[in-house]
């Protein structure tokens, strides 16, 4: 009988590396982020300028090249982005955006400030994602827009989506803050649209101090971003000065903000492919342990720029339940795993719930032209994912093949100590 190969920690799994009882520390965290080699040389120009630089312009003209698309409008996060994004449409009062019901209370925040209503339309069953046939039956005569949302970095299958969208007359844009540089069929998250958002949060893929920023390609979309996102709605008028013609904000990105995300720019690249790689490879380790069942990652992904990782579990085979399990693996070394119903947004917003039950301004008829129940129920193959996934926010670049099997390891611990 042949010995099993060995590591100078003893027995060796399939792919290669020792399988041993691991601690925390054993798993890399984003912080303290990598930093681009110019971010010292830039924030100094901009201490050095007395504020004078012309940092954020560079950004942007750098990120809309890199991205392939005409404009940038570089905005303080993804969470402001959204919401300009949701002024600058202009759509009336109770009129209906279609968008994920897995996400963050940022995806919607705008939605919610215009007065328009959102309609979460269900994810495909089994997976974090909306597609066209899901979203088809919630389409309706109030409906103007659909928000799609690449969550966990995983985009969603766009060409359908545009396509039920052209039918229909509908604008798509994408919540890419997960999602920076994936790539569907060769294009980029957050270009195939109308526009896309997305954010530089110290956590996320292209981690800054903070920031966001809105992509696209069209002229007049730009304008009126600037225009209503930045200078408040407001026009220079002659001989009399400022006048606001619409309501709008001052939601601009900082200058040493854009020093900081330009020199994130530079070695974004490497870390995105070193993203794909590893999550695939981990991945493919979980679908080897019974009970779970990573995230999908449909043939049409080319790049996953995966934020966060995660997986669901059978509950027939485990004798606890997914938050148990989640905080188990917390314990037994993947920091920031846990469950995640938070995510399921008509549980996450007991407010809009209410005004919705009480009809309450846009609820009321008229603005709106029918009435709205958020439940749990009115998307169960969303509720049903949540109740089963765990995942983990830490996952990041600085992820290596034997780290993959380290977090695969622990995985299949937790598993085999759980089974029923």
């Amino acid at each position: 009988m042949r010995s099993k190969p060995t590591g100078p920690n003893g027995p060796r799994t399939k792919y290669g590396f020792d399988s041993q009882p691991i601690t925390q520390s054993d798993l890399p965290v984003p912080f303290p982020r990598p930093i681009g080699p110019r971010a010292e040389e830039l924030l100094k120009e901009v201490v050095e300028s007395g504020l004078t630089s012309d940092m954020v312009d560079r950004f942007e003209i750098a990120f809309a090249r890199a991205s392939g698309v005409k404009h940038c409008i570089a905005t303080p996060g993804c969470t402001p982005a959204l919401s300009v994004l949701a002024a600058t449409f202009d759509f009336e009062p109770g009129d209906e955006i279609i968008v994920s019901p897995i996400s963050d209370f940022g995806t919607v925040q705008g939605l919610i400030a215009q007065n328009y209503i959102p309609v979460f339309a269900d994810v495909e069953p089994n997976t974090v994602n909306i597609t066209a046939e899901t979203i088809k039956p919630y389409i309706g005569k109030r409906t103007r827009a659909i928000l799609v949302v690449h969550m966990t970095g995983l985009i969603c299958d766009m060409d359908p989506i545009n396509e039920l969208a052209d039918k229909h007359g509908l604008i798509v844009y994408e919540d890419a803050c997960q999602a920076v540089f994936g790539q569907y069929k060769g294009k980029y998250a957050g270009t195939m649209s109308t526009a896309g958002a997305f954010s530089f949060d110290s956590e996320k893929t292209m981690g800054s101090d903070v920031g966001g920023c809105i992509l696209t390609d069209g002229d007049s979309l730009a304008e009126q971003a600037r225009l209503v996102g930045q200078s408040r709605g407001s026009q220079t008028v002659a001989h009399f000065g400022r006048v606001h013609t619409t309501n709008g904000f001052a939601h601009r990105m900082t200058q040493s903000t854009a020093a900081l995300t330009l020199a994130q720019l530079d070695i974004i690249g490497p870390q995105v492919a070193q993203r794909d790689r590893m999550i695939r490879l981990l991945y493919e380790m979980l679908d080897e342990i019974p009970g779970i069942a990573p995230i999908h990652i449909p043939e049409y992904v080319d790049t996953y720029s995966c934020w966060m990782a995660g997986f669901t579990i059978d509950p027939q085979q485990f004798s606890c339940d997914t938050e148990t399990f989640g905080n188990r693996l917390a314990d037994g070394g993947i920091p920031g795993a846990g469950q995640a119903r938070y995510y399921l947004l008509q549980e996450a917003l007991p407010f809009l719930k209410e005004k919705a039950i009480s009809r309450i301004y846009p609820y009321s008829e008229p603005p709106a032209s029918r009435s709205y129940k958020y439940e749990a129920s009115s998307t169960p193959n969303a509720h049903s994912f949540l109740e089963r996934f765990v995942r983990w926010s830490t996952f990041c670049e600085k992820y290596d093949e034997s780290h993959c099997e380290l977090a695969a390891n622990i995985v299949r611990r937790i598993a085999d100590q759980n089974r029923r």
